[in-house]
Order: structure tokens, then sequence, then C-alpha cells
């Protein structure tokens, strides 16, 4: 939740809400809370099946691609999760979009795919064949292997006499070679219905390595006609879009609107992406499997499930990420050689729920149970684990919610965000705890979600300003969320005289960028100044930098 979401919540519509098939919640409904989806039988029979689907079911029809009449790469291309060795490639199928069978009917598809070391394709060093499924509705997720480290390479697809638009990713360096530098890029939040995606044509030309995308890819509101404040001409867009997203076919035709934006297309073409979700992508502010509203538990791991499969289906993820029912374990660990390691967090799915009701708030006995968590035990195990065996130079962790401290006043006590790393200060301390025990000394944490720029140092006791700084929270402002935004929020005053570790803020849309290097970092924020109307020019709001040995946020 941003602060753009304090006044409301949730959002209401006036349109009825679609539900569930009858049989999924039955099955729901008799098979129990979490297993409900796996049950043998009952998710195959329900098209939840969790593996590529049998030789039987794929095998029952093929559509011979020469008979696509229309474009079927109408959502563009993707790649992600750079490795040494490999690049994962996506499409997806879709000759009518805002349709919920995409113009396909339910065959299966071949798709044929490239790799070459040239835009012009002359010079291919791998191709091959992938099926495009109606169980993932028609999504072509392709790992392709072999590969050079530290290459760039262009890509595209082809289905009957249809090419796809050309993608350019990378892999990643050798995993122990010594690497000079990387650049990334930082986005997050990009509610369609307001504003336009102009951060993302910016995004596209910029000279980056690749992109993080820490959140909020989709939101579950309703999108009218005119697409809220891009203010179309009427009935521009169907009234399909005009209610929450509840069920698997929302989720999916939210994603093709979403997708069928250019600017966001050609982001998409240009760099590889690592993503990992928020709330919005299923609903806003869950936790674990409770929801924000009062609806049963076992009803809401239907929407958990529907949301996280359509998520998979459209993201650039390898198969250790596809779902299992309501669950998917998105937490995973990428490398740069020896200059970064990549611990992507999931900080939604494993959490406790809020404490006293979420909001602002001030701390007491419930929010500091030491028993409560953010990432659940597990994913804080491995996270620590890995930076005991890490030999990189800087530890980067993208995830979602603000990490560092957030007081709202300048008196004392204040409240905070019982939605952020403030509301489970036990989990947060676990957490420095562990940087601390293992040696970690140029931590970097990547933030999403605030809609707005923040560029923090990261204290080991943020009550003692003057403790030690274990690293820099680097907090990318959203692409659309919350509008026009401003550079000096109502707020700004208040949090930055409350929060001496704050060092930079402001209210603006755009995203940020990273370089890191043998002996420092610097940290770009990015700002276009209006998105409701489009092509706002790029400013570099403020620039930092934090030293390799001794960390913390300096103008550069």
């Amino acid at each position: 939740m941003s602060p753009a979401d304090h006044q409301s919540n949730h959002q209401s519509n006036h349109h009825s809400q679609p539900s569930h098939a009858p049989e999924l919640r039955a099955a729901a409904r008799h098979l129990g809370r979490r297993r409900f989806l796996t049950v043998t039988g009952a998710a195959a029979a329900l098209a939840f099946a969790v593996n590529l689907p049998t030789a039987g079911t794929a095998g029952a029809a093929e559509l011979d691609a020469a008979r696509l009449t229309a474009d079927p790469f109408t959502l563009g291309v993707a790649s992600g999760d750079p490795q040494s060795d490999s690049v994962l490639l996506w499409t997806r199928l879709a000759p009518v979009p805002y349709q919920a069978d995409s113009g396909l009917p339910a065959q299966r598809v071949t798709v044929a795919w490239e790799l070459a070391l040239d835009e012009r394709f002359r010079r291919v060093v791998r191709r091959g064949t992938a099926t495009a499924h109606p169980e993932f509705h028609h999504t072509v997720h392709v790992e392709v292997g072999h590969l050079a480290p530290g290459h760039v390479y262009y890509y595209r697809f082809r289905a009957g006499r249809w090419v796809s638009p050309a993608g350019r990713t990378r892999t990643a360096p050798a995993q122990h070679s010594r690497v000079r530098d990387l650049t990334f890029g930082l986005v997050s939040c990009q509610r369609y219905d307001q504003g336009y995606y102009t951060a993302y044509r910016h995004l596209a030309q910029e000279d980056v390595d690749v992109v993080f995308h820490l959140g909020d890819y989709l939101y579950e509101y309703a999108v009218n006609d005119v697409g809220g404040s891009r203010s179309y001409p009427a009935g521009t867009l169907p009234d399909l879009f005009d209610h929450e997203t509840v069920t698997l076919e929302d989720y999916r035709l939210r994603y093709a609107l979403y997708k069928s934006d250019p600017d966001l297309r050609a982001a998409h073409a240009a760099h590889p992406f690592v993503v990992t979700w928020d709330d919005h992508e299923t609903e806003n502010n869950y936790a674990g499997d409770t929801p924000e509203n009062s609806v049963p538990p076992e009803e809401f791991l239907l929407r958990r499930a529907a949301a996280y499969r359509a998520y998979w289906e459209n993201m650039p993820l390898r198969r250790p990420q596809l779902p299992d029912g309501p669950d998917l374990q998105l937490y995973r660990r990428l490398h740069w050689g020896r200059l970064a390691q990549f611990d992507v967090l999931d900080t939604r799915q494993y959490r406790s729920n809020q404490a006293y009701g979420d909001g602002w708030q001030y701390l007491g006995p419930e929010s500091e149970d030491p028993s409560r968590t953010l990432t659940g035990d597990a994913q804080e195990r491995w996270l620590i684990n890995g930076w005991h065996r890490s030999d990189a130079l800087w530890n980067v962790v993208p995830q979602q919610v603000t990490f560092s401290r957030r007081h709202n006043s300048t008196t004392l006590p204040s409240k905070v965000s019982m939605d952020s790393w403030d509301g489970y200060p036990a989990s947060r301390e676990r957490v420095l705890a562990g940087a601390q025990a293992t040696g970690v000394e140029n931590l970097m944490v990547l933030t999403g979600d605030v809609h707005v720029h923040y560029g923090f140092d990261i204290k080991r006791d943020f009550d003692d300003p003057g403790s030690r700084t274990l690293g820099t929270e680097i907090v990318t402002t959203s692409v659309t969320s919350g509008r026009d935004g401003s550079e000096k929020p109502s707020n700004w005053d208040t949090l930055m005289a409350a929060n001496p570790h704050l060092k930079f803020f402001n209210g603006l849309r755009g995203y940020a960028t990273v370089s890191l290097g043998r002996e420092l970092a610097r940290a770009d924020f990015k700002t276009v100044s209006h998105v409701t109307t489009e092509g706002a020019p790029l400013t570099t709001a403020a620039s930092f930098v934090t030293e390799v040995g001794e960390q913390g946020l300096k103008p550069a």
C-alpha cells in the first residue's frame, strides 16, 4: 500500500463481481484451506494442474499456425532472470488481446524462436521451437542454455507467417569473474488507469544491463472505458475491465490490457527484467493467506491461486517459479560475477498479518511480537545463509516495502507503517543482525511500493543516528500510481526532519538507475513532470554515491 492508498484502502464499484467456477468453489470448501488445488484429480479437473500438459491433453488438438490470420504478437516479447549461461525468453500469442480466449481456439500452437548475436539476425546462434499451450493461455517460456557469459543477444519468435518484434537481452558474467561495473534500472507501481507509461519510454532508451521490477506490475481495481486518468475517447476500452479482478480470466485479461501499452512493451524488448510482486498483483495489502476484506480464507486462496498463475504466465520467469496452486516460490538468487549478488525477496506471501488493523499505528506488543515475520522463517534463513556464502562485493536485496524506519512525526512516539518493515521490527532486527554477523559490508536494499523516491542510510540501530551504517536503501517512485505527484509532497518537511537517515525524498513519477562499481555505487533518481498526459521529458532529480567499505549516501 502506498500513501495514495491511505485514504481509501478498498475501491468498490457498481459492477457485479465475477465468480469462480462452482466446481472450484466446491473444491475449496471440501478439500481444506491450503491443499485444495493440489489434491490428486481435483487440480487437473479444474485446469489448475501445475505441470506442463500431458501428452494426451497437449496432443488432443494442434492449431496449424499457418491459419493465423492476425498478428498474434500484440503483447510483445520479454526476457528475464539472466544467468551466466542462459536466458529466459517470453511471449504470448494473443491476436485479440481484449478477449478472454485472446482470439485463439483451445489448441496448442508451435512457435519458433531464434537467438542471434546481431539485431539483423545474420548470426543466429540458437534456434528451436516451443509449444504455446492453451492451459497456460498460449504463453511461451523458453530457457535457452549453453550460451557465452556476459554477451548481448537478440531474439524473436515466429508463428506461421507472423514474426514478433525483436528483443534484446544478455547473459550475466561468469559467476566468479571479476566484473568492473553493472548498471540496472528500478521500477514499480504502474497502475494503468492513473497515467501514461512515459517513464518506460525513457527507460527503453537507457543503457542498463537489467531492470528490476519491485512490485505492483498489475492493479486489481476496475478500469473504465476511458482508461481512467488516461482520458481516452469514450468507449475505447471494453466493459470487461470495469470490475475488480477475482478470477483467473480476470487477471489474464488485465495483463493483456497492461501489456498492450507500447511503452511497456518497448522497455521489455530493450532490457531483461527481474521481477518480484507486491500486493496489487493479487489484492491490496493481503498478508499470506489473509485477505484485505472479510471473505473466507479458502475463497481468498482461490483468488490467490488465480493471481499467481496469471503472474507466472505473463512474466519472464523460469520453471522453478511455476506455481503450485496458491503457492509460488518467487524468492531466488542471481549473480553478476563477483561484483553483485542479488537476493530477490517476496515480502507478501509468507508474512504475518499486519498488526493493529494495518495503516499507520504506534508500535506496541502486537507489532513487536518476536514471532512475527515479514519473510517467513524459511526465506529469512535462505537470505542470511546466502550472505554467509557470498563472495560478492555488493550484496543487493530487491524487495517490495520500505525497509528503513519512517517516523511520520517529529515528536515521539511516532506512528509507523504497519505494512512495511516498521510493522515487523523483530523481522528487520533478525535481518540486520544477520547482515552484521555474516560480515556483509556493502549492503543495498531496493524498494518500491510507496510512489515516491527515497534514499536512506540503513542504520544498525535506527534509534541511534550515530550507530553504524550497514548499507543504503534506494526506493524508486511509481511509474504512474498516484497520478502526477509533486516534487515535494505535503509531508516532505516532516519526514526529512523526523528521519535523519533519510537523505532524499521526491514525489514525482519516474524510475531510478543504479551503477555498481569496484569503488562506489551511484544512484540516479529520475522523474517525469506529469503522467496524466503524454510526452513529459525526463529529469535527473538527484544523484548520490555510496562508497565501498564506507556506506552512506552522499550527493554525487
